[in-house]
């Protein structure tokens, strides 16, 4: 186990407290926490090489039951960039726990691996892995939350617009993961978040009560509509996502009829800030959820989300897995 006493020259951002925890949700980091994440991840991204071989010796394996392109590549190249070795295991064809217990799954890899990224359909995988595994899982997305997303894009908007704490952020679609992380990562670094969904598809209201006790703390806000033109109005950044997420292929037809007044183009979008940026969690549809004239104009900052996945997910792994914290370069004055 790491010291308790943080020697002098590491970084001030690391929080000992973190390593050796599970990240299932946003609330299983305070927000001085989730903000330590933040800075340390705009660290290794503005010098990625002082912190290579930061996880050497770290084994982590990842089990996908959906396809990915941002998630798995990201964690991959992010291990790998910090010395650390990954393990893919495709779940896609069945899933985990459909062959042994889950129970047997977490104490088998408890004993082989250090760390566990899961990217599954039911939350209560993640949650039912972290239970009984005694080493970090980390939740890159289930039908609850996406955390690892929403970080990312918490710190793709610090690097646009700075404090936090001055940023209005509409999301306009599906109350779904993505809003859900978005809303609780939101109020808890003290932003404004409006949702606005369609009747029926609002957030869940567990999560929206947790997000607003934690904006009554911080400062920030939540609101949570139906009008997309309310949620939109002076927002700094407009965010929306698919219509019909995975394992919903049922639904798109009578969603896309459901959703097509929250279509984030340009009448809706010029609501917003002149100075606003469009984003989006990817993959798009455009011509359904965003037009090609917003999601493709230099406002949008997609790419920017994407790539701070990358950021974000290895700063997340240091922070989690026991041992090289203190490998960390200490910070120079000019920093």
């Amino acid at each position: 186990m790491i010291a308790t006493t943080i020697p002098p020259g590491v970084n001030p951002y690391v929080h000992p407290g973190v390593t050796g925890r599970d990240l299932i949700s946003i609330q299983d980091f305070m927000p001085e926490e989730l903000a330590s994440a933040l800075e340390l991840a705009a660290a290794m991204k503005a010098r990625p090489s002082d912190y290579r071989g930061t996880l050497s010796g770290k084994q982590i394996v990842l089990f996908f039951e959906k396809p990915s392109l941002r998630t798995r590549l990201t964690f991959e190249a992010g291990i790998n960039s910090l010395g650390g070795v990954s393990f893919f295991v495709d779940q896609t064809q069945s899933r985990l726990g459909a062959r042994e217990s889950l129970s047997d799954v977490a104490h088998n890899l408890e004993r082989w691996v250090d760390g566990v990224v899961l990217r599954t359909f039911a939350h209560q995988t993640v949650t039912d892995m972290a239970l009984h595994a005694s080493i970090p899982v980390i939740n890159a997305l289930s039908e609850l939350e996406h955390p690892c997303q929403a970080l990312a894009d918490m710190l793709t908007l610090q690097e646009h617009f700075g404090d936090l704490r001055n940023v209005h952020l509409a999301y306009v679609g599906d109350g779904n993961n993505v809003a859900h992380s978005l809303m609780l990562a939101a109020a808890s670094l003290g932003a404004t978040i409006s949702v606005a969904t369609p009747k029926g598809y609002e957030p869940n209201p567990d999560i929206s009560g947790a997000a607003r006790a934690l904006a009554a703390v911080s400062g920030g806000s939540v609101e949570v509509v139906n009008d997309p033109l309310d949620a939109v109005a002076g927002a700094d950044a407009v965010y929306t996502d698919v219509w019909a997420s995975m394992g919903q292929e049922s639904e798109a037809g009578d969603r896309r009829r459901i959703f097509a007044p929250y279509q984030v183009n340009q009448n809706l979008f010029s609501c917003a800030a002149k100075h606003a940026v469009f984003m989006h969690c990817l993959p798009a549809h455009r011509g359904d959820e965003v037009t090609e004239t917003v999601i493709d104009s230099p406002r949008s900052v997609v790419f920017d989300q994407a790539e701070n996945r990358l950021h974000i997910q290895k700063a997340i792994l240091v922070l989690l897995l026991e041992g090289g914290v203190y490998r960390f370069p200490p910070r120079s004055a000019n920093a």
